[in-house]
This record gives structure tokens, sequence and C-alpha cells, in this order.
């Protein structure tokens, strides 16, 4: 009788450790860095953003791009502001998972598991949800007077974004494929594609 054995095989899909304190970005010198290098203000200027007549949200991000000293670092975080009734359409994060705080406003949120099962929650100021790796998740500000804030943190300095909608309507995927796919006439799809656009 042969012997079985279980050989496993792990993957870890994560930002890599570094070896150091920090990370500098190549040409610049470690002994000029400051204090300064470590502060982000780009989101000043969301408090004065103007929300009149806008139909989607507005996003200020701090990724290891916009802000060089999160490399290494594992995290990255983005201001949401969302106008009345308005929805964060489906997205997910290929490279982490987000939590979600609520600042301002009425915010719905929810997210889709691999089994197609739906979990929904209304969150208040100061609550907090979070949208596990790799899952597609939206958000919506249920009021239709007033505008809501939020702030998401991510567990990469470069989450990745995938939105849904644009991602496969504006893909160049042939229209006769999508609409095999989603079971309708390659005309709405074609609307779909041009409303994408």
């Amino acid at each position: 009788m042969a012997l079985l054995t279980n050989n496993a095989i792990f993957a870890n899909a994560r930002d890599p450790d570094i070896l150091t304190d920090f990370v500098v970005p190549p040409g610049i010198d470690p002994n000029t860095i400051t204090r300064q290098y470590f502060t982000y203000t780009g989101f000043r200027y969301a408090t004065k953003a103007n929300l009149t007549g806008r139909t989607s949200s507005l996003f200020f991000t701090a990724t290891k791009k916009e802000f060089p000293a999160l490399e290494g670092q594992g995290l990255s975080v983005a201001k949401i502001l969302y106008p009345p009734s308005v929805i964060n359409p489906p997205i997910y994060h290929p490279r982490s998972s987000e939590l979600l705080i609520v600042l301002q406003g009425t915010i719905e949120v929810g997210f889709v598991d691999t089994t197609n099962k739906l979990f929904v929650q209304t969150l208040q100021p100061n609550d907090l949800f979070v949208f596990p790796k790799g899952l597609v998740h939206f958000q919506r500000n249920t009021r239709s007077d007033r505008c809501a804030v939020s702030l998401a943190v991510f567990g990469s300095s470069n989450p990745g974004a995938v939105l849904i909608g644009s991602s496969v309507f504006g893909s160049g995927i042939d229209a006769e494929i999508l609409a095999k796919a989603f079971k309708t006439d390659p005309e709405t799809i074609s609307k779909i594609i041009k409303a994408n656009e």
C-alpha cells in the first residue's frame, strides 16, 4: 500500500516586508529626509471641494503614488465625498481589504461573497465596515438632502481598484460575448457600452 502525503502549497499576496525602517525613493539622499516626508496634506483640499451637481463621488487618495512614505508600510487611505443620493458603483480591490469609516452622513454599504451572498448595512457617523479583499462591494449615500463623507483605509500601499462596469463594458469585449454572458441582446449591451464611455 502506498503512503499518501498531503503536500500543501501556500501563497501569500501582500505588500512585501521591508528590511529598513522606511523606504526612501531612488535618487533621494536618506539624510535629507525630514518630518515633511512622513506628512500628507492632500486631504485638506477635500473640505473645499464643490459637490454641487456632481453625479459621482469624489475621491482623494493617499497611496504610495501620492504619499511615497507609504511604500512598504502596507497601508493607504482614501477620503470619499458623496453628493446626495450618489453611489460608488461595484468595485473590488485585488490586493487589499478595505476598512470604511463614516465621518459624516448615512451610507449604505454592501459586498457579495464568493457564494453570491449579499451583505448590506446602513452606517452612521463613526461606524466602521470591512470589505474583504477581492470581493465586489459598493457604497451609497442614502440621503437626498445632504452629502456624506467616509475614510477608506486599505491594507496595501497599492490596493488596486477594478470598477466592474467600466472593466467589463469599457474593455472592448465583443458585444455578442457580453450579450450571451448577461443573457440579453447585443443592442442592449451596446447601449451599456456607450453609457460607460
